[in-house]
């Protein structure tokens, strides 16, 4: 498929805006989708009553979370003991750790999702519109997993390579499932699996270059009213290709269209489990912390069959 032209891509970020659709005051952007008819039909998606995490263990040190463990086996004169840690930093951003992005991850030309300025948040004040809180109650809804590397017949798709629309309809084709409104969308690229065997860090050998989603994949998931979208690598395929909007994927999906993104997913367990009950579409749980005026959240992403 010929790669969109860097001028198409930008005319993206007009053509493809959801600001004012759900008004003026709106925070949740595409999680206005997910409506009780659709969070209904996420639970007819259970039927063997089997989950699996999509989720990577945050890791230790300085690209995940650093902190001190505290173990007290006996207390004096007693035989209860205790274990505590006080974490003293938590990166989330980034390529390691499985996160949701929350609407104001990103700018583009100052403004976030909903015409909002980048200037409501900062160091001090933190994010004061668009914070991750606003998904206090949790993303339930129905998710499909579209294993491309698994189409392909390969074990992963190679660092850079992008996923666009006509192969994610040949996707669904092969799978028996059809995204449809409301739903949120797992793009597996055996990532996860490269991760595994080759010992791929952010930041390490090859940089950060990763398959992902093409740019051209944005206008599909806005025709399709997808939720939410997540990957096993960054979401972008890296290098986009296009000097001028260099993560085309984050800035449109969060700026323009209001589309939530699980980055870093782990999908080898949903895959296989996927292959084996020949089902490919479950109750997504995306539930994440609390953090006051933050810009994102580590989650454990749970689909159940």
């Amino acid at each position: 498929m010929a790669l969109a032209e860097e001028s198409e891509v930008l005319s993206w970020v007009d053509s493809l805006s959801n600001w004012g659709r759900w008004g003026d005051d709106d925070q949740l952007g595409t999680l206005n989708l997910i409506t009780p008819d659709v969070k209904r039909r996420a639970a007819a998606a259970v039927e063997e009553g089997i989950s699996v995490s999509c989720a990577w263990d945050v890791p230790t040190g300085p690209i995940g979370v650093e902190g001190v463990v505290t173990a007290v086996p006996n207390m004096a004169g007693t035989k209860f003991g205790y274990s505590t840690e006080q974490i003293t930093a938590l990166t989330v951003h980034g390529l390691a750790a499985t996160h949701l992005d929350a609407l104001c991850h990103v700018f583009w030309d100052g403004q976030m999702y909903n015409g909002r300025s980048s200037d409501l948040v900062s160091a001090d004040g933190g994010a004061t519109q668009l914070p991750i809180t606003v998904t206090r109650h949790g993303i339930i809804t129905r998710g499909v997993l579209l294993d491309v590397a698994a189409a392909r017949n390969v074990p992963w798709l190679e660092p850079g390579e992008g996923v666009f629309p006509d192969e994610l309809e040949a996707v669904e084709s092969r799978q028996g499932v059809r995204v449809e409104s409301g739903d949120a969308v797992l793009l597996r690229t055996g990532f996860g699996r490269y991760r595994r065997e080759t010992g791929w860090l952010p930041g390490g050998e090859g940089g950060d270059s990763q398959p992902g989603w093409h740019a051209a994949s944005l206008p599909w998931l806005r025709e399709r009213e997808v939720s939410l979208i997540g990957c096993d690598t960054g979401n972008d395929a890296m290098p986009s290709g296009y000097p001028a909007i260099l993560l085309p994927v984050h800035v449109i999906a969060l700026v323009s269209m209001g589309l939530w993104l699980v980055d870093n997913c782990d999908l080898e367990g949903l895959s296989v489990t996927a292959a084996r009950l020949s089902r490919w579409a479950f109750q997504l749980a995306v539930c994440p912390l609390t953090l006051a005026r933050l810009t994102s959240s580590p989650v454990n992403p749970i689909a159940t069959f």
